[in-house]
């Protein structure tokens, strides 16, 4: 069995959004989360995201407050995401004990930029009635990464290209039950494409290596509920959830260039290929705090469900010698996490206010798991921005997010099985990120 497969998905292929999307740099949020929804949240480092009475923007952590919409409106927002991933190969070897490092370049660094600058969008539309009731659609991109080595670095076998990308078109319904509560709830349609791409060893037959693609795509629905209560006025607290989604990807494993032998002994084919994978759970918690009129103090706890992410188990389908292709398996092994975060606003004039915030994001994946898919660390962000308001009903929003990625070493010795024909890896990561967010938001 050869074990090309990998972990995090990549390239959803959404042709309504194609022209305005190309999600393919690192993920700003812990994991392969994406924390991008509203260039106003990303300005207080989403502190008080749940439970902010801004604009309906932060509706996305709690479908009760599409009810900031107090008429008809749209929101567009973009996060123009530019990321660093810097990748030092202390040693690589083969499953067959021989030095990859001595095939390719001096030092085994990928030849090029592992991830890419991004776009990422979303966009927000709510209508509300005289009842109190609020309709609401929405577009984000909950989860997302991409990385991509070549097939010339020193752990080829582990990982080429890899990511993940899921779009998800939502429809919410939002009611405000008195002036001091308001309840929510949505229904997410989400499409997701997987893309993960390996070298295949020739096991030291001197014939070269290689080159195994597989895809996958899917289309899986989710819901989100939430409440929000202003129990003194300027003293907001909300809950959202956003369930998990149960994903079965589909698709095809191709093979190029494989040795005759190889593909014989480890039983390698172009094949149908399905994998069953749950993405996880989100439970935004939020304290809102007014003090006078000009100033908010806001508060975030938002836990996430990753340890639904236990393993990602490819099964092949029927080639052209049945049953012969075993289950590929990467073990992620993720724990469930916290993000925290606090930050304040400030209206310096009617026209413009201020923002900044601070947050801790806890990265869900243990040591011993760690892999070239998944090389991820705890982060800390530095966050600022602002609205500036052109008439009542026009406004433009900025953000500026600084995101530092704890230093992580990557060290897979080969023990683990599914590891069995990658070899071992050993490398230093060291990432970071800066995320520029414009928003337009417009009530007609």
């Amino acid at each position: 069995m050869q074990l090309i497969y990998k972990a995090v998905p990549w390239a959803i292929r959404a042709s309504f959004i194609s022209s305005l999307m190309t999600l393919s740099g690192a993920s700003l949020a812990a994991g392969f989360a994406l924390n991008d929804h509203s260039a106003t949240a990303s300005g207080n480092a989403l502190a008080g995201a749940a439970a902010s009475n801004t604009d309906m923007s932060y509706s996305f952590w709690n479908p009760a407050l599409f009810t900031n919409a107090k008429k008809t409106s749209i929101y567009v927002s973009g996060a123009y995401l530019l990321p660093e991933m810097d990748v030092t190969v202390n040693s690589a070897t083969k499953r067959t004990g021989e030095t990859t490092t001595t095939d390719i370049t001096s030092d085994g660094k990928p030849s090029g930029d592992i991830v890419d600058e991004t776009i990422i969008p979303a966009l927000y539309f709510a209508i509300p009635f005289k009842t109190g009731t609020v309709l609401g659609v929405s577009l984000n991109a909950p989860f997302g990464l991409s990385g991509e080595y070549g097939d010339d670095w020193a752990g080829r076998y582990h990982s080429a290209k890899t990511g993940v990308q899921d779009i998800a078109l939502s429809f919410s319904i939002a009611q405000r039950l008195t002036k001091w509560a308001s309840i929510g709830a949505s229904t997410h349609i989400h499409q997701a494409n997987v893309r993960l791409d390996a070298a295949v060893t020739d096991l030291g037959l001197g014939t070269g290596d290689g080159y195994g693609k597989l895809e996958g795509d899917d289309v899986a629905l989710s819901y989100s509920v939430g409440f929000m209560l202003e129990p003194l006025k300027g003293t907001r607290f909300g809950v959202g959830y956003r369930s998990e989604i149960d994903f079965t990807f589909e698709g095809d494993a191709e093979y190029s260039n494989i040795d005759p032998t190889v593909e014989s002994t480890r039983d390698i084919e172009n094949a149908y290929l399905y994998d069953e994978l749950t993405f996880p759970s989100v439970l935004s918690i939020g304290l809102e705090q007014d003090f006078g009129s000009k100033f908010k103090l806001g508060i975030s706890a938002i836990r996430t469900g990753w340890s639904s992410l236990d393993e990602m188990r490819i099964k092949f389908g029927e080639g052209q010698n049945p049953g012969r292709q075993g289950d590929s398996v990467l073990t992620f092994d993720f724990e469930d996490q916290w993000f925290y975060s606090i930050g304040v606003s400030y209206d310096v004039t009617e026209n413009l206010t201020l923002r900044t915030g601070i947050a801790k994001d806890y990265s869900p994946v243990k040591d011993e798991y760690r892999s070239a898919r998944t090389p991820d660390g705890d982060r800390d962000w530095v966050s600022v921005g602002g609205t500036y308001r052109f008439s009542p009903d026009t406004s433009l929003v900025f953000a500026y997010t600084h995101v530092e990625v704890e230093d992580v070493n990557l060290n897979r010795t080969g023990s683990l099985e599914e590891d069995y024909v990658r070899g071992a890896l050993n490398a230093d990561y060291k990432s970071s990120a800066e995320v520029i967010s414009l928003a337009l938001n417009m009530a007609f």
